[in-house]
């Protein structure tokens, strides 16, 4: 696959630094900003999020990592073969989603080379990993932070249009699908690093952050919790689609985050069957049921209510 990881965000927000205040304390190391933006990275993927002042939270450009020239060349072939323009420049190759206004930036870039680390010694039944010593997660005490950005989910008005473009204009591939509700697709080989849901407007739903394990998670989610407990949505769980486990946070925005670890992996697309799962099922596998605000955010009427055409 040409195209090898998700590598960036761009989030719109109405106050900034109220903001980035939430996403240092959620793990992400401030990269420092200009013109009202703040800029943030993770541990290995460098910097992967900005923020940037918007009258309302939206989505306003993702950036995916590409290998070289061809493969910004068969992406503006796929973009002008939707009819779209593609803005072509000498190391990259941009196009705007028609439903969302999102824009789509493939851009030439090194893969990412994440570290391997040594596995978490967990006893199970009949095989004991851990011997004479306390479980990791119950020793670890310093600031969770996320390795990298996994994925993004957008609410979009036309889930159809919506697919066409990131599946045959940018190139991704499918990995599964919620039954007429919603598109995971990939740009390396985690499970998914964009899924488009049906949705009454056009929206950020969440971005997501992948962590070394579930102790991880947990004790990420415990320190954001204790500093301000209206900030949990959703977990702790795992899902079906892509196997990971999650816990969902919600910024001062109103967008969500999510700590995951444990996503599945497909190295061999011949060997990957995308499936269409109904109901819960194309939610989660195990945990607490989804509150409905996890559904339909609260904000969405007053998204609608001021929905504009993004500039």
């Amino acid at each position: 696959m040409g195209l090898h990881r998700l590598s960036s965000v761009v989030i719109g927000v109405p106050d900034v630094v109220e903001t980035a205040r939430y996403y240092t304390d959620f793990g992400l190391t401030p990269t420092g900003g200009g013109d009202g933006s703040a800029g943030f990275a993770t541990v290995d993927g460098g910097e992967q999020l900005r923020l940037v002042e918007s009258p309302l939270r939206r989505l306003v450009e993702i950036t995916i990592g590409a290998d070289d020239a061809d493969d910004l060349d068969r992406v503006a072939a796929g973009l002008t073969g939707l009819g779209l323009e593609a803005h072509r420049g000498p190391a990259s190759v941009t196009g705007v989603e028609p439903v969302s206004g999102v824009r789509a930036t493939v851009r030439i870039a090194s893969r990412l080379d994440q570290p391997t680390l040594p596995p978490t010694p967990y006893n199970e039944v009949g095989r004991v990993e851990r011997v004479n010593s306390r479980a990791p997660g119950v020793e670890r005490s310093g600031p969770v932070r996320p390795r990298k950005l996994g994925h993004v989910v957008m609410g979009t008005t036309d889930l159809a249009t919506t697919e066409r473009f990131f599946l045959e204009g940018i190139g991704l591939k499918l990995s599964d699908r919620i039954a007429g509700a919603g598109a995971f697709m990939r740009c390396s080989t985690d499970h998914h690093n964009v899924l488009a849901l049906n949705a009454p407007v056009s929206f950020l739903h969440h971005t997501s952050w992948q962590v070394e394990d579930i102790d991880e998670i947990g004790r990420g989610a415990m320190a954001m919790l204790e500093d301000d407990p209206r900030r949990h949505v959703w977990g702790l769980g795992r899902h079906h689609a892509g196997s990971n486990f999650f816990w969902y946070l919600k910024d001062p925005a109103g967008n969500f985050s999510e700590y995951y670890s444990d996503m599945d992996s497909i190295i061999d697309d011949q060997l990957w069957t995308p499936e269409s799962f109904e109901g819960a099922r194309g939610l989660f596998s195990w945990g607490p049921p989804p509150p409905p605000s996890f559904i339909h955010p609260e904000d969405l009427a007053a998204l609608m209510t001021g929905a504009h055409a993004p500039s």
